[in-house]
Parts: structure tokens; C-alpha cells; sequence
């Protein structure tokens, strides 16, 4: 947040009375932020407890699908990890899909991949790839932005 405050960028919200560009409304920020940190203690602190008394009953903590290697538990902790995936990935593609739309096919993965890393971004070209396959996949991206980009001519010797 101060790095942001420092280039004079300041969080609005919607949807609650937070404005950091006010003394009261960065205050709020940073209860929010508090408060936030407290519960990550708290889950934190109950789930050692859990294990701990889970020991103490001769219980293995984890998964016993998993443990076990059934395949309903293996598929069910592999679709909640794909889903993750394209739910993360959905929420960021408003930072970098326009530049992909932009630049994609006429430019090359790696031309794409350094634009978006100049503007702060951290993608590697399979990454990337990766990403928009996925989204065109889902029919949330276009299929012409996999299409090939045009050779380049060789140079001259």
C-alpha cells in the first residue's frame, strides 16, 4: 500500500465506505488488515490444535482419500485445484489479457511475454501459453490469439 500511496495511486471502494485517499478511510484499510491478519492466526492456531489432539487419538492429519490413493479423492482435490486455477486465472486476465489481444498473433510469445513483464507482470512464454490456451478452452479468449505469428524476415548477412 505505501508504495502505491507514494506514486499518489489511492484504493476506492465500491461497495464499502473505504477511500485511502482520507486519513479515516486508510484507518479502515488498516483494521481491515488487522482484523485479517488475526483470522489467518486464529485458523492457523486451530488447525495445529486439530492435529495435535488428532495425534493424540492416534490419527494421521491430511486427507485418508488421499492417504489411501482413492481415486475420488484424487479426482475430487484435482478438479478444486483446476478450478482455483481458472477462478485465479479469470480474476487476473483483466491485467494482462488486453495487451495479449493487442499484440497476439501478429506478435511473437515472447515479444507478448516481455511486454507484459515491462509493465510489472511475471510470465514466461509457456506460462503464458499455457494461460491462454485455457481461457480460449473455456471460450473466454479468442482462438485467433493462438494462431501463428508471422516469421521474421532473415536478416541480411
Amino acid at each position: 500500500m505505501e508504495d502505491l500511496e507514494e506514486r499518489g495511486v489511492h484504493f476506492g471502494s465500491i461497495r464499502d465506505p473505504i477511500d485511502t485517499s482520507t486519513p479515516q478511510g486508510t484507518f479502515s484499510l488498516q483494521v481491515l488488515g488487522a482484523i485479517a491478519q488475526l483470522e489467518r492466526a486464529l485458523i492457523a492456531e486451530r488447525s495445529k490444535a486439530g492435529i495435535k489432539a488428532a495425534k493424540a487419538r492416534g490419527k494421521l492429519p491430511g486427507n485418508p482419500g488421499l492417504r489411501e490413493r482413492r481415486p475420488e479423492a484424487i479426482k475430487a482435490v484435482s478438479q478444486a485445484r483446476e478450478k482455483r486455477y481458472l477462478d485465479d486465472l479469470i480474476v487476473s486476465a483483466q491485467t494482462w489479457l488486453p495487451v495479449v489481444r493487442q499484440l497476439r498473433p501478429q506478435h511473437s510469445w515472447d515479444n507478448v511475454v516481455r511486454v507484459l513483464n515491462r509493465r510489472g507482470h511475471d510470465w514466461t512464454v509457456e506460462r503464458l501459453r499455457r494461460a491462454v490456451h485455457r481461457l480460449v478452452r473455456e471460450k473466454l479468449a479468442e482462438n485467433e490469439l493462438l494462431g501463428r505469428s508471422p516469421r521474421r524476415a532473415p536478416e541480411d548477412l
